[in-house]
């Protein structure tokens, strides 16, 4: 037996698929997560999928890993100890930020920007100047450097981030700021602007930076604490961390630069979306992640995810590639309230996990989406094979005291709750369909996470989708989603220049430079030349504009060629992002080079099940309710029980260990031979 197994750390479960490399066969656990070292929930992970598979510790031949540490300990503004090193006369760098207001200028008046990740007393200048072309014109003062730092250290500073001007084109000051620090202070935590986002703008590059050092303690930590149990146990094993950008690599080079990180877990909730629906046989797909507080949405084009630069963890910009996800406040544990006017609400405000829904029992008082779900008796007595009892009295009579302001009974609140929760989830939807000028209903559906299953066909229905599949697992899809992940790097280079000017022999050769770096450190992850794949992007503008849209280069290209395409489709790609082009009218701007180096790892195989059973029957009926059709006996299905091809005409429900799949009446389900349930409309 040899075990791949894949761990993704929540905030109140961490979820654990373990695939055998020998049969095939996928083994799915959920174990308490722990939020005070996350390295304890992960071992204990480790041992609880190897009992299940009937495994020990010598079986296991490399650990995946996708956390939300990172992401939390910016959303809980875990600021303290931080500090920021810039150029001299650039000291309210990050308290001027940009001119834009959220919500346009509506809002400027009662807008109040978000809290400082740095206090400007914890902002110190040094002398020291580089021209944007990377030209010194003033030394950098080791001196005044290395005072400016011991007063950080003195005011309490453990985490110093350096942004200096310019830096993106030459990071020598910033490194031998680097080097005196770690000199001195050899326990304080240090990321450079240079390494961890060498572009220019000047303000998003320090955010950026202080994201990245603010986390640092807690990931490169808690990771170094995983390997060396790991290690211990099942001796050096490939232990690969899962990046925003849907690529794994060393938990070494994570911890280096955990900024990547920060959306690991949903990021590899879209590979596995992408990899079951590929055997279920459909290439274009929505991606719908219902967890306990929010939904995350992608879309996803011929098996290809859309990426993105630049994205938002609360208030504070982050530019690092990452996948294009929007993420909504709906989920399992959104509240349902009433707001000034009388309306019903659900959301964005949630029970969280303490104390969670009414129904755990845990002294929750507000009414949340899955009181509403039991109320309407469309989940079990408990979840998750009994770990989680539910108290459906609880549940519905707090929908009765809801109902009584506007007149309707406990079951009718209740599914007005589910609508409205549902509409929250289209409207995420509709940012990366319909504002984007695609038709939503062309795409099937794949609703994974707890309450994917919950909630599919009513979003379907708002959007005219007329397929949803839910994956095997959808629980613990994000966990799967990790064992299909590639070894993935990205490079940029700012290099600033105008097509009727420039000389295409530097972009080739900074190119080339970019992607000889990504080579070699593909390489250096274990994966052999002959299946590493270096992808060549550009951000390019028309001259004046502030903004940059991304062409991507073909492979294949001759160097003539490459040029050719770069210039070209850039009108293209411009026209289709904006409805407008000049071509011909207008010079245009390249203004970075990009580099993404892919690394195919070896995938597990999943069988396709090929033996004969007969149609599974109903186990059990249970009341549930709708508003269209009120109260009727509704068939429960164990998931494991379905056979291949079998088709179950709604109303049903489908139950198996963390998810619950509801069919109404006018659609129906089948089971295909890789453990998908495929809903369609039959009406």
């Amino acid at each position: 037996m040899g075990l791949q197994i894949a761990i993704d750390t929540g905030g109140t479960f961490t979820d654990v698929v373990a695939i055998d490399d020998t049969t095939g066969r996928i083994t799915a656990v959920k174990t308490p997560s722990t939020p005070s070292d996350p390295s304890i929930g992960l071992i204990e992970g480790v041992r609880t999928v190897l009992a299940e598979a009937g495994g020990t510790d010598a079986d296991l031949r490399m650990l995946l890993h996708g956390s939300t540490v990172a992401t939390n300990a910016v959303l809980e503004h875990k600021f303290a100890g931080l500090g920021l090193i810039v150029t001299r006369g650039f000291r309210h760098m990050i308290e001027i930020a940009r001119q834009s207001v959220p919500d346009g200028y509506g809002n400027s008046f009662f807008w109040v920007k978000p809290p400082r990740l740095v206090p400007l007393h914890l902002v110190r200048e040094v002398p020291g100047r580089l021209t944007f072309e990377g030209r010194e014109i003033e030394p950098l003062d080791e001196a005044a450097t290395l005072q400016a730092v011991r007063e950080l250290v003195e005011d309490g500073v453990r985490c110093i981030g350096v942004c200096l001007l310019h830096a993106y084109a030459n990071g020598a000051h910033e490194q031998r700021i680097g080097a005196l620090i770690r000199a001195e202070f050899p326990d304080v935590f240090v990321s450079l602007s240079s390494v961890v986002l060498p572009e220019y703008r000047e303000y998003e590059r320090a955010m950026t930076t202080l994201i990245d050092v603010l986390v640092k303690p807690y990931c490169k930590t808690y990771l170094q604490n995983a390997a060396d149990a790991i290690r211990a146990k099942s001796g050096d094993i490939p232990f690969l961390i899962m990046q925003s950008n849907g690529g794994v690599v060393k938990h070494s080079t994570a911890g280096e630069k955990p900024v990547t990180m920060l959306l690991s877990g949903p990021a590899a909730g879209l590979l596995g979306s992408i990899h079951m629906a590929r055997l279920a046989g459909y290439k274009d797909i929505l991606t719908v992640d219902v967890g306990g507080t929010s939904t995350d949405v992608a879309i996803i084009e011929d098996y290809t995810p859309m990426y993105t630069s630049s994205s938002m963890v609360e208030s504070y910009p982050v530019k690092t590639p990452m996948l294009d996800i929007v993420t909504v406040g709906a989920g399992g544990g959104s509240i349902a309230w009433t707001d000034p006017y009388g309306q019903l609400k659900v959301g964005p405000r949630s029970a969280g996990a303490d104390p969670g829904p009414i129904c755990y029992g845990r002294g929750g008082t507000k009414p949340t989406v899955t009181d509403a779900a039991i109320t309407l008796g469309r989940l079990p007595a408990s979840l998750i094979g009994g770990a989680i009892r539910l108290d459906d009295g609880a549940a519905r009579k707090a929908y009765a005291e809801l109902g009584e302001s506007f007149g309707m009974s406990a079951e009718e609140v209740a599914a007005g709750a589910l609508e409205i929760a549902a509409v929250n989830q289209v409207f995420g939807i509709r940012q990366v369909t319909t504002t984007r000028g695609r038709d939503p209903g062309a795409y099937a559906m794949v609703a994974f996470g707890g309450a994917g299953g919950l909630f599919a066909t009513e979003v379907a229905d708002f959007l005219d989708i007329r397929t949803v599949i839910s994956p095997p697992n959808p629980g613990n899809l994000c966990a799967f989603g990790l064992h299909v992940s590639d070894v993935r790097r990205d490079y940029i280079r700012t290099l600033v220049r105008q097509q009727s000017t420039v000389d295409g022999a530097e972009i080739l050769t900074a190119w080339n430079e970019l992607a000889a770096t990504g080579l070699a450190d593909i390489e250096a992850e274990g994966i052999p030349a002959e299946r590493i794949e270096i992808r060549r992007i550009a951000d390019v503008r028309y001259f004046g504009e502030g903004h940059e849209v991304q062409v991507a280069i073909p492979a294949g290209l001759s160097d003539e060629a490459i040029l050719d395409h770069l210039w070209s489709d850039f009108h293209r790609v411009h026209d289709q992002t904006f409805g407008f082009h000049y071509e011909g009218k207008q010079d245009v701007e390249l203004v970075n080079l990009r580099i993404q180096a892919v690394g195919e790892q070896s995938r597990p195989s999943i069988a396709a099940d090929t033996v004969a059973r007969e149609p599974a029957a109903p186990f059990a009926t249970r009341r549930a309710y709708w508003r269209q059709t009120g109260w009727i006996d509704c068939p429960l299905y164990r998931r494991t029980e379905l056979a291949v091809a079998q088709t179950v005409a709604g109303p049903a429900i489908v139950e198996e260990y963390g998810s619950t799949v509801v069919v109404p009446t006018s659609w129906r389900v089948r089971a295909d031979a890789y453990g998908n349930l495929i809903l369609e409309k039959s009406l």
